[in-house]
């Protein structure tokens, strides 16, 4: 699934690789170790109840007041984060995300604005950020177009970190997206685990709580001030221009259901490090990002010129549920990144086109 993307290897951090559901931007968030139990009871729900928890999962992750600690796992891939989250009467949300191995990173949210702090670099780097596709929350949920595409059951209460959840399993309609398992607290709806499941069940990536306090105080004050503490540290502001892909000469055939254009955006890409003397900004490279999703899962394409500086070459590879493709087309790059499998992510790198625009 898409989770636990964080920024400060985001927005051009080590040539922007791109991989995580934002879909890539990470400081790895999370986590679960538990693999799929077999269940016994099981029915399908109709569409107004899958619904209303669908929402009431996406609603607690934003409205609720939480603190616990994330286990992220990817493949053969483990990192734990610790988590803090705040929401006000105004509904504005307060998070804080720190790494507990690999060197010390830390994300400060407050409502879309995001802070990754480096600390050896001294650094923040600044980006607006929708927090709808990171662990607990779920992308674009809010909608019940996502039933279109998954069947939703509900499978037998188990426990996660000490909380009665209930569970649920999502199954695609087709082949061109996995089946997720997801497990909600049963009172306040928080998600607990998700888990992206491929062929046979298999588990391919899984973020869980293995701790979690629910409903506790607010404590955005120490957030806010955290991030007043690094105003005196090198500033990285990710901006992110408007982009239009039709008028650029491309176009992106997309003929599997489900998959929407969310968002066609222009993003600096490139390594992030402190400014050089004289303030002179080192040299920046600029990408296409053009995001697309189903409603609960998403992949991203990305085009960049071809450039001596930034050595690239065809492939495919995978991580856990992360699939990736790079083709040239003309004399750019052609990156798809997404947490769908393998010949989803293949059929919309083929879709790819160019035509230079004409000059008028």
């Amino acid at each position: 699934m898409q989770k636990g993307r964080s920024s400060a290897n985001g927005a051009g951090v080590r040539g922007k690789k791109g991989l995580s559901r934002s879909f890539f931007l990470a400081l790895c968030l999370t986590a679960a170790a538990a693999t799929a139990q077999p269940q016994s009871s099981e029915n399908t729900l109709n569409r107004r109840d899958a619904t209303a928890w669908l929402n009431k999962i996406h609603r607690a992750a934003q409205r609720e007041n939480y603190v616990g600690t994330l286990i992220y796992q990817r493949g053969s891939v483990m990192h734990a984060s610790r988590i803090q989250h705040y929401s006000d009467l105004t509904n504005n949300e307060y998070e804080r995300l720190e790494t507990l191995d690999g060197k010390p990173r830390e994300v400060l949210r407050q409502n879309d604005v995001v802070h990754s702090l480096i600390p050896e670099a001294k650094l923040v780097v600044v980006e607006k950020q929708e927090a709808k596709d990171r662990f607990p929350a779920l992308l674009a949920t809010n909608k019940g177009d996502v039933l279109d595409l998954y069947d939703m059951r509900k499978l037998a209460a188990e426990r996660v970190a000490g909380v009665e959840c209930e569970v649920f399993a999502l199954e695609p309609h087709d082949t061109a997206r996995y089946a997720v398992r997801l497990w909600a607290d049963r009172n306040s709806g928080l998600l607990m685990r998700a888990q992206t499941l491929g062929e046979g069940g298999k588990v391919l990536e899984q973020v869980a709580f293995s701790q979690v306090d629910i409903g506790v105080p607010s404590d955005k004050q120490r957030i806010l001030s955290a991030i007043k503490g690094a105003g005196s540290w090198n500033r990285y502001e990710v901006t992110y221009q408007p982009a239009n892909i039709a008028d650029e000469g491309w176009t992106i055939h997309t003929p599997l259901k489900g998959f929407q254009k969310i968002r066609e955006v222009r993003r600096p890409l490139g390594e992030l490090r402190a400014p050089a003397q004289g303030n002179k900004p080192g040299a920046v490279f600029e990408v296409l990002q053009i995001v697309y999703s189903d409603g609960l899962t998403g992949l991203s394409v990305f085009i960049e010129p071809v450039s001596e500086q930034r050595a690239r070459r065809e492939g495919v590879a995978s991580l856990g549920a992360t699939q990736v493709v790079v083709r040239r087309v003309n004399d750019f790059w052609v990156t798809v990144v997404g947490e769908v499998p393998a010949a989803t992510v293949k059929q919309f790198a083929a879709g790819v086109e160019y035509r230079p625009p004409k000059v008028h």
